[in-house]
């Protein structure tokens, strides 16, 4: 017999101006409420970890960029037969951090498939998040709930022949995101351990790591850089609803709010953990999508950013925002200095910091990531801002997603073939 949950889904005020459809408020009610009444939002706790595939030889260098540009730290290096899959980790209070690299350039899986279709996300066919392993108190229990909703995983033989740790229970990937979602069962003061190939520090992978973070150290960023704060999907617009209940579903997060950016024709939606969890604990998940599809741009001459984005790399996670300490150093904002220092360093940005302390908060895109062709965010929040974001700031930082680099090019190809 399932023991209800003692927490109440519902008990978080709502945020925000986009109108959803009825269909989304009546199964919002409706998944939420049995998912507190069979237990599983007791039982399913914070994210774990996070994981990456980025192509061949590039893992390295992601990890040096990482260990610059956060306040992840290489631990070990998990060998299997077509993996390197290095574990990265800032501590037990934060999720890890799962890059995979793939050793043969030829190797072909399920997840490679996802990206070939798209003309961006086809250059890199296996650079992607894959998805987050989330912590639960009873793995059985859990994985026997969610198939009886219908929610279906890979076999303990497809996990091994995919190479994933084998005591995660993986789910198939999302229809509507991409992503997969993976079930481990620990306890708050048990360590985290991937049950996968044999376990090394690698010296090529240490020693870079260790440059980047002497490096971080001499700029005089490593205090400044928090664990991450959101994971922000983007999706095609018919699916915004459907991939919220999905994930809401898999997991114990409520539907904090969304906004309505409408100059630039989309929505931003946020969940968070019911659990009351920090974010740099477990980070709040983010969707954006178009409020129209792509197909109605000629007519309505709307602009496009989020769907143009999907249409080129998939539905996938965009960006990975982390936050910067509150505070200034050398006469600068925190998020303005760490900026600044990794600028030095050339690495782009879309655009200046945005935002300020009167409003409540700062943020910045940086440019795509070469290996992981994720982009990363940093966001200052002063004197514990009340709310999650601003409009303002995330109608300028999707207007700076829209014209990355890869999007504007594979746009001009597809119009030059047009046009030939």
């Amino acid at each position: 017999m399932n023991t209800p949950s003692t927490l109440n889904s519902f008990q978080f005020a709502r945020h925000g101006d986009k109108q959803n459809s009825a269909f989304f408020e009546e199964y919002l009610q409706k998944l939420l409420e049995e998912r507190d009444q069979l237990g599983l939002t007791d039982m399913i706790q914070e994210i774990d970890a996070m994981m990456i595939t980025v192509d061949p030889d590039h893992s390295i260098q992601y990890i040096a960029e990482l260990s610059l540009m956060t306040s992840y730290h290489y631990l070990v290096t998990l060998e299997s037969e077509q993996h390197w899959t290095h574990v990265m980790r800032i501590d037990l209070n934060s999720p890890d951090l799962l890059v995979r690299e793939v050793k043969d350039p030829n190797f072909r899986g399920i997840f490679r498939s996802l990206n070939e279709i798209y003309p961006v996300g086809a250059r890199k066919p296996n650079s992607r998040y894959m998805g987050e392993i989330i912590r639960v108190t009873n793995m059985h229990e859990v994985v026997k709930l969610q198939e009886e909703r219908e929610f279906r995983f890979f076999t303990q033989d497809e996990v091994r022949k995919l190479e994933l740790p084998g005591n995660v229970a993986i789910s198939k990937p999302s229809p509507y995101t991409h992503n997969i979602i993976g079930y481990m069962k620990r306890e708050p003061d048990e360590l985290r351990v991937y049950a996968l190939g044999i376990s090394t520090i690698r010296a090529d992978v240490h020693a870079a790591y260790e440059l980047a973070k002497k490096l971080q150290a001499k700029l005089r960023i490593d205090d400044l850089i928090l664990p991450v704060d959101h994971l922000a999907t983007r999706v095609y617009s018919q699916n915004r609803e459907v991939a919220i209940l999905e994930y809401l579903s898999w997991s114990s997060y409520y539907f904090w709010g969304a906004y309505n950016i409408w100059d630039q024709n989309s929505s931003t939606n946020v969940t968070k953990s019911v659990h009351g969890f920090s974010e740099t604990k477990s980070p709040a998940k983010v969707f954006t999508a178009n409020n129209t599809p792509y197909f109605v741009n000629h007519l309505e001459k709307l602009p496009s950013p989020t769907e143009t984005f999907v249409r080129n790399y998939g539905p996938r996670l965009h960006h990975v925002a982390l936050s910067v300490k509150d505070g200034s150093r050398d006469g600068l904002e925190n998020i303005e200095f760490v900026v600044n220092a990794i600028a030095s360093e050339g690495k782009g940005f879309l655009l200046d910091v945005i935002g300020s302390k009167e409003e409540g908060l700062k943020q910045i895109f940086s440019n795509a990531s070469e290996h992981s062709s994720l982009i990363i965010e940093y966001v200052q929040r002063y004197n514990g801002f009340n709310g999650f974001f601003t409009r303002d700031n995330v109608a300028k930082l999707t207007e700076a997603a829209g014209v990355e680099e890869g999007v504007l090019e594979a746009q001009a190809k597809l119009s030059h073939a047009r046009h030939k």
